[in-house]
């Protein structure tokens, strides 16, 4: 694409077969239909309704859709059974959580509409030598356009005149400073560096040009950058992966269990239709429903949180993936540092303390700024060298040299009574280059080898602080000689920077202590970035590795991942496409990365990461849609923070998965004992469903909404193969906390039954009192053995009375929540009638309470004793 900036103006026109009087009606007319219009074109997606349909039936779903399914079939075959309910139940669940997922599926398409809304809507085009004002999807191939200051350019153009004109590229190259265009032929490959060139999506900062588009539409730079975006594909989150991996397992061995116990049942020879109920009693006792909508809203009340700390959290399972997180990847400018430039050094000559007026005169008239009622506006630099000076008057402005990429240096020429004076600024060695004396308080001398020697040096002590260098220079002319840029007299070095925020040292201090590197990847110098790094503690070696994106760009992979290694990285100098290729390799490494970003040119890399992190104030639209979180404030201390509240969220996943898997083992062992000891069913599957979706999800968000132990942010960051649910957490709930439950519930059936003097081998029929009431005293065991659970839930270690009560108003509501319904089941007529349920006399709610007190003392004993273990021999929890 870049072979047009090689040829000149009229070159380029006639390998378009256009002029300067613009395509002919009929020509622009066939280009439209070939080409088709100039706007940035969806990807081929997934028809809507089968992208909704997909919510339904991932495996998890599967599972529930067939438990359902069974259930309609008993109640055809057995109605009055109780399984109309459940089966309506299910399908609750299903539906809630598909249509949650589905609607977290729309932020691609909305990324898509940001991407459209950056480009213009009108443009001014020339056709048959005409020049009239048209919609921008209109362009094609060939047109001529006119362009002025504030325009956005809407298809990638080849300058053919200019004026003045400058352009800044940020939302394609990240780099906030504009840059000048130029007419002539240039021999640079890139695109993104070539002057004669306007690229779709830049803005227009000063000046005007006419311009020929050659690229439109997906075949420009941003339609490339936008097609990067569609393609990156939604990364799974750690949070995801284990979530699926949990309810495979679960759902596995659900149904292998009803199948088993159903050949069991058969065996033994029960009815056809009571073995096929106690099946699916076992598959939806073991099936815990309530666990996706439970991660669900505990995930979106970590999002509350967080946003209390100024995250903005857009993608759910982002935040537990961010507490996961091992590499941040962060830009420098506005993040680590406060976005906004000043000046820190100056140096003249040997000797002068005070700034002199020449200093302030060249730095505060030598300018693009543009004034409204005393407020500058425009390149960052050029406001804190203006607001340096002091803000000088403004003289009469007769002439510019703008700046551009070859002489690296602009001059403005200002009248000054019967002369011209000549200010300039530029890179230093292309602004001393021009100079042949130099300013010194007595006056003007020359400028030797020696004293160049000596500012080189000088600019070098500058850049290693992490500071732009900028030399100035000025030179009188009379009317009668022209102004250029030679012999011109030095005036100083200015050395600005972008500090650091106040805290990001303290950020950066608590990632290192939390086992998370820090990788800086800016657009900026390296030696610049290094500096910074280094000012706010992200590099304290002697030799940290710095890698160019060109460089990057050159690696294989393998070069590439072997590069990361090293303790202490900087990228600089990035593109978009190399961003991205860090990312990538990191991920290959098996890091968990974050990623921050501002511009159009950081979506891949924010859609590829693990986690994408976008700036709330300095962000573009595209930026943070691609995102899965949003800074507020823009800063690197919110990333940590908000990795503390993620950290949480994983250990708060694990509690109320042990809380929600405690209550399965009394809840499938009365179908057990149904079969084995041919006994009346102890618990009915109705039953089993207001506790995993009644009784217990409430306490179970309690436990969600864990605020951060204090010393989280001192443990390493969890691995990336550590299991959500693994053998300790299994062994807890299933065969400690699970069996001591199914003891309880199991005591309190028979107690009821024993005292209605129910005996061994009699039957029961499903509604006879006796019987009600014992599955109504075996449901209120499990529930409150649960209320004690809750607590001893709260930490798989430390003491229950040692961990604050305040900092959760949530455990106090789930705990009155899940007694409260559970008064309601027991004693409203009309919630009886529908979990089978009887009214139980007062004396026995002390032996429940009793049981539930015997779970808390035997789970308190056990942790006592592994803490004891734990300091006789140290180990890590």
């Amino acid at each position: 694409m870049a072979h047009i900036a090689h040829l000149a103006p009229d070159e380029a026109l006639a390998s378009l077969r256009s002029s300067p009087q613009g395509l002919g009606a009929d020509e622009a007319a066939r280009r439209g239909t070939e080409f088709g219009p100039n706007r940035v074109e969806a990807a081929t997606r997934v028809a809507p309704w089968l992208a909704f349909l997909r919510e339904f039936t991932h495996f998890f779903a599967l599972i529930l859709w067939l438990a359902a399914a069974l259930a309609l079939m008993a109640d055809h075959y057995q109605p009055g059974s109780g399984m109309r309910p459940l089966a309506f139940a299910i399908f609750g669940v299903i539906a809630v959580n598909g249509v949650f997922s589905y609607w977290q599926s729309w932020r691609a398409e909305r990324a898509l509409a940001a991407l459209r809304e950056l480009l213009p809507q009108r443009v001014r085009r020339m056709r048959d030598g005409l020049e009239k004002t048209v919609d921008a999807a209109e362009l094609v191939p060939g047109d001529v356009i006119m362009l002025g200051e504030g325009d956005k350019v809407p298809a990638d153009c080849r300058i053919l005149v200019t004026d003045g004109i400058r352009i800044n590229l940020a939302t394609l190259t990240g780099e906030a400073q504009a840059r000048s265009g130029t007419a002539e032929a240039v021999e640079e490959r890139d695109p993104l560096a070539a002057r004669n060139l306007l690229l779709a999506g830049t803005l227009v900062v000063s000046g005007s040009a006419t311009a020929l588009i050659f690229a439109t539409g997906m075949r420009t730079e941003f339609g490339r950058i936008a097609h990067l975006t569609q393609t990156a594909g939604e990364p799974e989150s750690p949070l995801q992966r284990e979530i699926r991996r949990v309810s495979r397992i679960v759902a596995v061995l659900a149904a292998a269990l009803g199948v088993v116990f159903f050949a069991i049942g058969r065996a033994i020879g029960l009815p056809f239709w009571d073995t096929f109920m106690f099946a699916i009693g076992v598959i939806v006792a073991n099936v815990p429903e309530g666990l996706l909508p439970t991660v669900t809203l505990s995930l979106a009340m970590a999002t509350q949180r967080m946003a209390r700390r100024n995250a903005l959290v857009r993608h759910l399972p982002a935040v537990e993936a961010l507490g996961s997180t091992t590499v941040i990847c962060s830009d420098k400018t506005g993040t680590l540092t406060e976005n906004r430039m000043a000046v820190r050094r100056w140096h003249v000559a040997a000797g002068v303390d005070t700034a002199p007026d020449s200093l302030r005169d060249v730095a505060g008239q030598c300018h693009d700024l543009r004034f409204a009622v005393g407020e500058a506006s425009g390149d960052p630099m050029e406001i804190a060298l203006w607001q340096f000076a002091g803000q000088p008057a403004q003289t009469s402005r007769c002439g510019e040299m703008p700046f551009d990429a070859d002489r690296r240096r602009m001059s403005v020429m200002h009248a000054v009574d019967d002369a011209v004076l000549l200010r300039c600024k530029g890179a230093p060695e292309s602004v001393i280059g021009c100079c042949s004396t130099r300013w010194t308080a007595s006056g003007e001398v020359a400028l030797n080898h020696a004293e160049r020697k000596e500012l080189a040096q000088e600019q070098e002590a500058m850049a290693a602080e992490g500071l732009r260098v900028i030399a100035l220079a000025e030179r009188r002319f009379e009317h009668a000689t022209p102004p250029q840029e030679a012999g011109l007299c030095f005036v100083g070095l200015i050395g600005l920077e972008d500090p650091p925020r106040a805290d990001v040292a303290e950020a950066v201090a608590r990632c290192r202590v939390a086992g998370i590197r820090v990788i800086m990847v800016t657009g900026d110098h390296p030696s610049t970035a290094v500096a910074i790094g280094r000012e706010i503690g992200l590099v304290r070696g002697t030799t940290p590795t710095v890698l160019r994106g060109e460089s990057i760009r050159r690696m294989t992979p393998a070069q590439l991942q072997l590069a990361l290694d090293a303790p202490e990285v900087i990228c600089a100098r990035v593109s978009a496409e190399q961003k991205m290729l860090v990312v990538q390799a990191l991920q290959r490494k098996g890091e968990i990365v974050a990623v921050t970003g501002d511009g159009v040119n950081d979506a891949p890399a924010l859609k590829t990461a693990d986690i994408g992190i976008a700036m709330g104030r300095s962000g573009t639209d595209v930026a943070k849609e691609a995102a899965d979180l949003v800074l507020l404030d823009d800063h690197f201390g919110s990333i940590v923070n908000a990795v503390e509240e993620g950290r949480a969220v994983f250990a708060n996943i694990r509690k109320f998965l042990t809380y929600i898997l405690t209550s399965n083992i009394p809840e499938v062992v009365p179908y057990l004992a149904f079969v084995l000891l041919r006994i009346p069913l102890p618990l009915t599957v109705i039953q089993i469903l207001a506790v995993d979706l009644g009784t217990d999800l409430l306490p179970a968000l309690a436990l969600g909404a864990e605020p951060p132990r204090d010393d989280v942010m001192h443990q390493p960051p969890r691995q990336r193969a550590e299991r959500l649910l693994n053998w300790p957490l299994l062994l807890r709930a299933y065969l400690w906390l699970g069996l001591i439950q199914a003891a309880l519930a199991m005591t309190a059936f028979f107690a009821v039954l024993h005292q209605s003097g129910w005996r061994w081998g009699e039957t029961l029929a499903a509604q006879a009192p006796t019987y009600l009431a014992a599955t109504t005293a075996c449901l209120a065991a499990i529930v409150c053995a649960q209320v004690a659970n809750l607590f001893v839930c709260r930490d798989p270690l430390e003491a229950t009375w040692r961990l604050p009560l305040r900092g959760n108003r949530l455990l106090w509501i789930g705990l009155a929540f899940e007694l409260a319904l559970l008064g309601v089941i027991v004693h409203a007529p009309m919630l009886q009638s529908l979990f089978g349920t009887a009214a139980l006399p007062l004396a026995l709610w002390p032996w429940f309470a009793a049981g539930a007190l015997l779970l808390f003392v035997l789970e308190e004993g056990r942790k006592a004793w592994l803490r004891a273990r734990q300091r006789a021999r140290p180990m890590l929890r």
